[in-house]
């Protein structure tokens, strides 16, 4: 019925007989396998006149199963931007042969017709649907890697080892607008600001000099800390010429300072730095990220720090959540003092978020340092669980409790304590002695709470109570 003649029905005989083919898993995986092994990427130019940095794929070949995952990343955004064609290529004469002994059953009339759907179904069907999963799965691997690569540059960016108890001046360069300097203390507080032209196109450089001169003798200033964008390395030669000049040794040093005016426009800035010009607070980032990279970096958002050259392309939520842990990872790996850290750094440590980490902040501000860190319990919201998640990432130096400036989490005082009654003396003599230390057997303190690895590790960290991973500078 509604078939007009022969030729109609055998069309829709073999329409029926593609659908059936590209339906069968078995010979979906065997293509999208073979493809995979043996097909290539095949790249042309879209406008073949116009120059661009896509020029190098203009004509370009590479087997599927070898092109890496950065290569994957400029590939499709040269084709988002229409500068390239991109396909996947194969010997779909081999795949013909191969559906045609899957569907052929030896020879009759029909074979002809039989070994036409199979072919169909390939061209219009498959081929389509497996070019653009594999290319989908190739993407994907890009986007994971490069997700990958971005954490990792941003924990070696976060775990920098910082400068403590130096007086930097930060250097942001520039050219027509001056080079902004900002002077902080060994506490992070700005004490001096200045500009100076020592670059192109005023070339003020004497005037420069007897600025800084000045600004470095008054303060005592130790370490230069020069920002690496616009003009950087005029201002580098310009640094080394000034402290050559100067009576005592003063370093410089070259610092990364991506992210730097994002946080100069952010409202954190304006609400650290009130009285600062917007130009001025970059060099005061530029100082801080030497004294403490981390409690600097975590001001900034993870993206605009500069952590890779395609992050734009990937998922930004999933990119998102994964510069956040690493953030957290560092954070909780390095410990923070209770006592000095900023809302934005409190933020980042398991158990706390924006509402608690104020609310420390808020409550520190009310009734002076934490003495002990059974005082997070005073905190507004802060209940057991919120304590038991964080309390062992948060140090208090000098306080009532020797423990509180280790990583020694509260819930395992007690065995500490035990160790120290056990070998009669007090716990900051056990955490000073390490022949006390080594009379311990820890076998002995093992209980269902603590195994043998947590008390080893609660050892190390009396050794060493409070190390910094970071190491020395």
């Amino acid at each position: 019925k509604g078939i007009p003649d022969a030729d109609a029905a055998l069309r829709g005989a073999a329409d029926i007989l593609a659908e059936r083919v590209s339906d069968d898993a078995d010979i979906r995986k065997w293509i999208r396998e073979y493809t995979f092994k043996n097909g290539s990427l095949v790249c042309r130019a879209k406008k073949k006149d116009e120059d661009s940095v896509y020029r190098s794929y203009y004509d370009y070949t590479e087997p599927l199963r070898r092109v890496p995952p950065h290569r994957i990343l400029a590939i499709d955004r040269g084709e988002r931007e229409e500068f390239l064609t991109v396909r996947v290529e194969v010997n779909a004469d081999y795949i013909h042969t191969y559906l045609q002994s899957r569907v052929c059953k030896g020879e009759s009339r029909c074979r002809a017709c039989v070994a036409g759907a199979a072919a169909d179904a390939y061209d219009r069907l498959i081929a389509p649907s497996v070019q653009n999963e594999l290319r989908a799965s190739l993407t994907e691997t890009a986007h994971e890697q490069a997700m990958r690569v971005f954490g990792e540059n941003l924990k070696h960016l976060l775990l920098q080892p910082p400068v403590r108890g130096k007086t930097v001046m930060g250097f942001d360069p520039a050219y027509r607008t001056g080079c902004k300097i900002a002077v902080v203390n060994d506490i992070g507080a700005v004490v001096d600001t200045a500009v100076v032209y020592p670059t192109p196109p005023q070339s003020r450089t004497e005037q420069a000099k007897k600025t800084l001169t000045a600004l470095i003798k008054k303060h005592n200033v130790d370490i230069l800390s020069i920002g690496n964008g616009t003009a950087s390395k005029e201002s580098e030669i310009f640094a080394a010429e000034l402290l050559r000049e100067q009576d005592r040794l003063v370093a410089y040093v070259m610092t990364n300072e991506s992210g730097a005016s994002v946080y100069s426009a952010s409202e954190l800035a304006a609400k650290e730095l009130p009285g600062l010009d917007v130009s001025l607070r970059s060099a005061v980032s530029i100082a801080r990220r030497l004294q403490d990279p981390l409690a600097e970096l975590v001001k900034i958002d993870p993206k605009s720090i500069g952590v890779g050259q395609y992050q734009h392309d990937v998922n930004q939520s999933e990119l998102k959540r994964c510069l956040d842990d690493v953030v957290v990872s560092c954070v909780n790996a390095v410990g923070v003092d209770l006592n000095t850290a900023s809302e934005q750094l409190l933020t980042y440590v398991s158990g706390l978020g924006p509402t608690l980490a104020r609310n420390i902040v808020a409550h520190r501000h009310e009734n002076g340092p934490f003495q002990t860190r059974r005082d997070l319990l005073k905190v507004p919201r802060l209940g057991p669980k919120a304590f038991e998640q964080c309390s062992g990432f948060l140090r208090i130096h000098d306080g009532r409790q020797p423990l509180d400036a280790s990583a020694v989490h509260p819930e395992a005082y007690a065995v500490v304590e035990r160790m120290a009654k056990d070998t009669g003396t007090t716990v900051r003599e056990l955490m000073q002695s390490p022949e006390r230390r080594r009379a311990i057997r820890l076998s002995d303190y093992v209980t269902d709470k603590l195994g043998l690895p947590t008390l080893t590790d609660i050892m190390k960290e009396l050794e060493k109570p409070g190390r910094d991973p970071r190491g020395p500078f």
